[in-house]
């Protein structure tokens, strides 16, 4: 089995790197093929092209008739939509829209852009479904873990620095009127962090993007949240590959193929720390502000849009395989959770997964 080329590793930040859910092309096995010329390039050919975002790496590839004007014209396009979401936000960015939000201390209604209405009301509607465990004020908690934006020692903070920052974290502490565009917060250090759902709703807007050229067969990733539409003309559907939850290793463990659909994959293995306190993973528990231990396991979750699959396989995360999978049962996520144990990976998926998703068999594949 090959794989085309995985993402350039981003610095640690906010916008760190999800699991990565790696690309697999059955269709095309030598990777991202870029077509350029103009009067050359086949009538039924791959056309691809990648490119950096939000502290990680994006891909698109589109299966259609199309010469090289075209291609860029349609790059120049994606390049906007993604400036677009940097500007609104990043975390990164001082004069992003929600770095403004931050330093707002006011508890009076902020003015907010449409963009950012859509992507709060479905992180507060997963936020409320999941019990907490997905909220994008856990910011701070991040921060004092030691796995936010810049170099921090990685002690652990101690209950009473937790608990002053608690008070500030909550989804219920932010009101969000959709009419007017507003948000307001009742506590005037509360901040959001959509490191969790922004890059897949740049996604999704990508994809969205490409619908309305009626481009449909096309595939887009950003950091490791991909959306596949429908499968190419020829050849095998849009191939996905999801790594073994091993710390230190990169295999493959599982293969599926998507059908207009989108996957997010999340978990503890690749981004940990060692404190006195032990191994803990850069998942952080909202409701508690702790860092939770590092356990070996990772969840995919399958939905129509990769926002809510992005956010999703957070919450997940957050609440582990056993109160994780219970969830996903109960609220209808199409939810793969597997757990490493020794080199041995045990998958669990949810019924849901199993109706969804096509093609799920297990491989062994190592890079």
């Amino acid at each position: 089995m090959t794989s085309a080329p995985r993402p350039a590793v981003p610095p640690s930040g906010r916008l760190h790197p999800r699991v990565a859910a790696l690309l697999t092309l059955g269709l095309v096995t030598v990777g991202l093929l870029t077509f350029t010329g103009e009067s050359t390039a086949p009538r039924n050919s791959l056309h691809g092209w990648s490119g950096s975002t939000m502290g990680t790496t994006y891909r698109v590839q589109i299966d259609a008739e199309m010469d090289g004007t075209d291609q860029r014209q349609l790059a120049d396009q994606v390049d906007r939509v993604l400036t677009r979401v940097n500007v609104l936000m990043s975390t990164y960015d001082s004069t992003s829209e929600i770095s403004r939000f931050n330093r707002h201390r006011s508890v009076e209604p902020f003015a907010i852009s449409p963009e950012l209405v859509q992507v709060l009301a479905r992180a507060l509607d997963i936020s409320r479904r999941s019990g907490g465990a997905f909220d994008v004020t856990v910011g701070p908690l991040v921060d004092a873990w030691g796995f936010g934006p810049g170099d921090t020692d990685p002690m652990s903070p101690g209950e009473s620095r937790l608990e002053t920052l608690r008070e500030g974290v909550g989804s219920t502490g932010l009101y969000l009127d959709s009419s007017s565009r507003t948000l307001a917060k009742s506590h005037g250090e509360t901040g959001i962090d959509l490191s969790a759902i922004a890059k897949g709703y740049a996604v999704d807007l990508i994809a969205a993007l490409l619908e309305a050229h009626g481009l449909n067969r096309y595939l887009v990733e950003i950091g490791g949240e991909l959306r596949a539409g429908t499968p190419p003309r020829h050849g095998e559907p849009w191939s996905v590959g999801i790594e073994r939850p091993e710390p230190g290793r990169r295999r493959l463990g599982f293969r599926l193929t998507l059908d207009r659909q989108a996957i997010a994959t999340s978990g503890d293995y690749r981004n940990f720390r060692t404190t006195e306190a032990g191994r803990h993973s850069h998942l952080i528990d909202p409701r508690t502000g702790a860092a939770l231990p590092f356990t070996g396991m990772s969840v995919s979750v399958v939905d129509a849009t990769a926002a809510a699959a992005d956010a999703w396989a957070t919450a997940l995360s957050v609440l582990g395989v056993e109160q994780g999978f219970d969830l996903a049962v109960r609220e209808e996520v199409a939810a793969l959770f597997l757990t490493d144990s020794a080199g041995e990976v045990a998958a669990r998926p949810t019924p849901l997964f199993l109706e969804r998703v096509s093609g799920l068999q297990e491989v062994e594949w190592e890079s």
